[in-house]
């Protein structure tokens, strides 16, 4: 088992059929798939005609595999579970009645669905979400919750894994949302409505500071026209000053 929780384990298929690997091996091996991400094939199956039954082990091996195929203890574990791993038996050779029926979901949730199977699982498994981790990242978890719940809703659209309707996936969506707005401590919603005031006042500033460019840039409109003014008065000044050096001038040739 520890070899296939390797990570340079590349096995894609393994096949131990009748070797009568009963309970003890039925469990090492499914340790063994905590981790793995490589194995699809797992034939463990007996030859009937042979031994008189398919499996050789009993439903605490069956167990084994069932809780490692989902994990129910957590929503983290189930997450973790294994999801690639898609069959344990030769499909054309199996008699289904002696199969775990929890072990037969998993693994058709893995074959035919493989982007949904943790989400999947982790709805099926968990009735009511515990939200309460996720409320010591506050409100920032917010949006990646809604988000979650938004890629998990196809999982409603799975009649023959999933039996929830549509309406029945809203309310659980709605009660993990409200649980969790409603978990968030007060000093957080306080803060948040002191960023609101800020923002408030952060808006009267910016049209303060608008009002007062306006202003500033209406004076340096009046400083523009008082300039000119000055300097059209200083030219008619000069212009005169030049006038009356003509007018003496003429003066002063009549006089001689």
């Amino acid at each position: 088992s520890n070899s296939l929780q390797s990570e340079s384990c590349r096995l894609v298929g393994l096949y131990l059929a009748n070797m009568d690997i009963g309970d003890d091996g039925a469990k090492d091996l499914a340790r063994g798939l905590f981790g793995n991400k490589e194995l699809r094939d797992l034939y463990i199956q007996n030859d009937i005609a042979a031994s008189g039954e398919g499996f050789s082990f009993s439903p605490a091996g069956w167990s084994a595999f069932s809780s490692i195929l989902c994990n129910t203890s957590s929503v983290n574990s189930t997450y973790l579970s294994n999801h690639t791993i898609i069959g344990l038996w030769d499909q054309d050779n199996v008699d289904y009645d002696d199969v775990d029926e929890d072990v037969l979901l998993y693994l058709q949730l893995n074959e035919k669905h493989p982007q949904y199977a943790a989400r999947c699982k982790i709805l099926m498994s968990h009735t009511h979400l515990d939200m309460t981790p996720l409320l010591e990242w506050e409100l920032k978890c917010l949006p990646l919750a809604v988000g979650w719940f938004e890629r998990a809703k196809p999982c409603a659209t799975l009649p023959t894994i999933f039996d929830e309707s549509d309406t029945e996936f809203e309310g659980r969506v709605l009660t993990a949302l409200y649980e969790f707005v409603r978990g968030v401590p007060r000093k957080v919603l306080e803060r948040r409505d002191e960023l609101i005031l800020v923002a408030a006042y952060d808006e009267k500033i910016a049209m303060f500071k608008k009002g007062n460019k306006r202003l500033r840039e209406d004076v340096d409109e009046r400083d523009r026209t008082i300039a000119e003014r000055d300097r059209k008065i200083t030219r008619l000044g000069e212009e005169n000053e030049r006038l009356r050096g003509i007018v003496n001038l003429v003066r002063n040739a009549l006089d001689s």
